[in-house]
């Protein structure tokens, strides 16, 4: 009997690359990995269900879980996470210096249900006084005009979200002044053009991301593995040969995080950065598996669930299959 073909979709990362270029492969599967940025990744799984598995923003597949069909299952895998509090930009002239000024203004986020604005969101108003609803959302795209929710919405009527016009971007509404602030993923161009118009929030962001974590030991998590439930019940053993899989392939990008015999980073300190990480955060950084997730997972779903996305507060253990959400011992 042959290995099963499942198509990947997933971007190029070091924590990755094992299974793009073959040397881990998961067992009983032949994988076809199909190197993406996130965005197209997201659309094409979201909207079409193109791939057996995907890399997928955390807070798209928790909204589909809300879905009659419940199209995916997702195993705990994070192939994304994020320190978010350098990611917000503000307009230099819209008169905000703190957190609590971003109340009553015009803030964009390229989609609500975003991974990345859900945490700003969530972060700024356990942390900083900032309540969700204080602000108006304007939604659509960033650097190109025409980009809708992938997801269909239905908010609670205290949340204010705006659709942008058909030929506008945020980056640009963000240096014309007609939005006061940009939570997002990407660094908006208006920014990256250095003219000192746009800055951030947080200017000392590396150490207000330092504190946050040893304040919450949270370190974000952005993205998860979803795969489309009609392959998982056909094939339920196809969860854990994946989980085991990333892990191995992960499991390769320690070990060369920890070489001194020669940089495999391009970084001129990156070893420093590595002792850093580990020191501040432990050896295991960037944990994969359940139960090491759990608080974090706790808390975007609690931050999920209170921005209206969540008709009900999801459990962590509602949103994996259950095959990974253990291991046999010996």
């Amino acid at each position: 009997m042959g290995k099963l073909r499942l198509s990947l979709g997933c971007w190029n990362y070091d924590r990755t690359r094992a299974l793009m270029d073959g040397s881990v492969q998961p067992d009983g599967i032949d994988l076809n990995y199909l190197n993406m940025p996130v965005e197209e990744t997201f659309f094409r799984m979201l909207r079409h269900k193109e791939f057996e598995a995907a890399e997928m923003s955390l807070s798209s597949y928790t909204v589909s879980l809300f879905k009659p069909d419940r199209p995916f299952i997702a195993i705990p895998v994070f192939p994304s996470r994020f320190f978010r509090h350098s990611c917000i930009y503000v307009n230099a002239a819209a008169g905000i210096s703190e957190p609590k000024d971003l109340i009553g203004k015009r803030v964009g986020n390229p989609e609500y249900q975003m991974t990345a604005p859900v945490w700003i969101r969530g972060i700024l108003s356990d942390h900083y006084g900032v309540p969700v609803d204080s602000v108006t959302y304007v939604s659509g795209g960033e650097e190109e005009p025409g980009r809708p929710e992938k997801l269909k919405l239905d908010l609670p009527d205290n949340i204010k979200v705006e659709s942008i016009g058909p030929d506008q971007t945020l980056a640009q509404m963000l240096r014309t002044g007609e939005i006061d602030a940009l939570y997002t993923a990407r660094m908006p161009s208006s920014f990256k053009a250095g003219d000192g118009k746009i800055v951030r929030l947080f200017a000392d962001y590396v150490d207000v991301e330092k504190a946050y974590f040893r304040e919450t030991g949270l370190f974000p998590i952005m993205h998860c593995v979803a795969i489309r439930r009609d392959v998982y019940e056909q094939n339920r053993w196809v969860a854990q040969a994946l989980f085991k899989a990333f892990c191995e392939s992960q499991a390769g990008t320690y070990d060369d995080l920890s070489e001194t015999a020669a940089l495999k980073g391009m970084l001129p300190w990156f070893n420093a950065h590595v002792e850093e990480a580990v020191d501040m955060m432990g050896a295991d950084f960037w944990p994969y598996g359940f139960e090491k997730n759990r608080e974090n997972l706790a808390t975007f779903l609690r931050y999920h669930h209170e921005q209206g996305l969540s008709k009900r507060q999801l459990e962590p253990e509602e949103l994996f299959a259950p095959e990974t959400l253990e291991a046999f011992k010996i």
